[in-house]
C-alpha cells in the first residue's frame, strides 16, 4: 500500500530524513515509533507532500507520489489525523465533519456523517458544539472521524492517544481495532507501545531521520534492550 525508498528530507539546508525506507502492507497496522525530534513527523509531511522530499521515492498504491502537490496526495486515498488534533475551533463538530467529506476510495459503503457517529456515539451528543468546546479525547474522535470522511485507503495517526486520559486511550485503540478488522490499513505513531502491540503487525524504530529497527511486536516486546536504548522505557 504504502512504500518509503531511501528518502531523504531538509527543512532549508538542515537534513532531517536519512534515507528513511519503510512499508506499509493493505490492511495492516504499522507503527513508526521513536523518541521526539527523531523525525517521525517530518516522515509524515513527506508522504503527504507538506514537507517535500529531495531524494528517494514514495510509492502509494503502486503509483510514486514523490513530488506531487499535498492536495493530490490526499485524494489519491491517504487521510491524517494529525498531532494535536487540529479540528477547526470555530466549526461545530457536524462543520467539521462534512467540510472535507469525500470518497477518495470509491468505496460501494463509503463513511457518513452517519456513520461516523454511528461509529463514536459521543460526537452524535455534541454535534452542535464548536470544536472548541470539546474535551481532548472529544476533539480525537472528532479529528478520526474527520478524517474517516475522506474515506482513505490509508489512515495515518500521528501521536494518536497523546495527553488523553487511560479510558479514552483505551476506547481510541477499540476503535482503530474495529477499523483494522474492517480492512483498513494504518500507519501509527505513538508511544504507548504496550497498548497498541497487540493489535499492530509491525514496528518500525527511528533514531536521527533513519529506520534502525523493524520487526514483529513479538520481538519489539521480548527485548528490552531495544525499548531502553531507543525509546527511554
Amino acid at each position: 500500500m504504502l512504500e518509503l525508498r531511501g528518502v531523504e528530507t531538509f527543512y532549508g539546508t538542515i537534513q532531517a530524513l536519512f534515507g528513511m525506507t519503510l512499508e506499509c502492507a493493505e490492511g495492516e497496522v504499522t507503527t513508526l515509533i521513536g523518541r521526539n525530534g527523531m523525525g517521525k513527523t517530518t516522515t509524515v509531511g513527506s508522504i503527504l507532500g507538506t514537507v517535500p522530499s529531495r531524494a528517494g521515492e514514495i510509492r502509494f498504491g503502486g503509483e510514486t507520489v514523490s513530488g506531487l502537490p499535498a492536495y493530490e496526495v490526499a485524494q489519491r486515498g491517504i487521510g491524517l489525523v494529525p498531532e494535536g488534533r487540529q479540528v477547526f475551533p470555530n466549526l461545530s463538530v457536524r462543520e467539521n465533519l462534512v467540510a472535507t467529506a469525500a470518497n477518495y476510495s470509491d468505496s460501494d459503503d463509503p463513511w457518513t456523517l452517519e456513520r461516523v457517529l454511528d461509529f463514536f456515539p459521543r460526537l452524535g451528543e455534541r454535534l452542535d458544539n464548536q470544536g472548541s468546546q470539546l474535551s481532548g479525547g472529544e476533539q480525537q474522535m472528532l479529528a478520526i472521524g474527520r478524517a474517516l470522511m475522506l474515506n482513505p485507503r490509508l489512515l495515518i495517526l500521528d501521536e494518536a492517544t497523546e495527553g488523553l486520559a487511560p479510558l479514552i486511550r483505551q476506547e481510541i485503540w477499540r476503535r482503530l481495532e474495529q477499523l483494522k478488522s474492517g480492512g483498513l490499513t494504518i500507519l501509527l505513531i505513538d508511544k504507548n507501545i504496550d497498548e497498541f502491540a497487540h493489535i499492530a503487525d509491525r514496528h518500525y524504530i527511528v533514531e536521527k531521520g533513519q529506520v534502525v529497527w523493524h520487526g514483529e511486536s513479538e520481538s519489539l516486546l521480548g527485548d528490552s534492550s531495544l525499548k531502553s536504548r531507543y525509546l527511554g522505557i
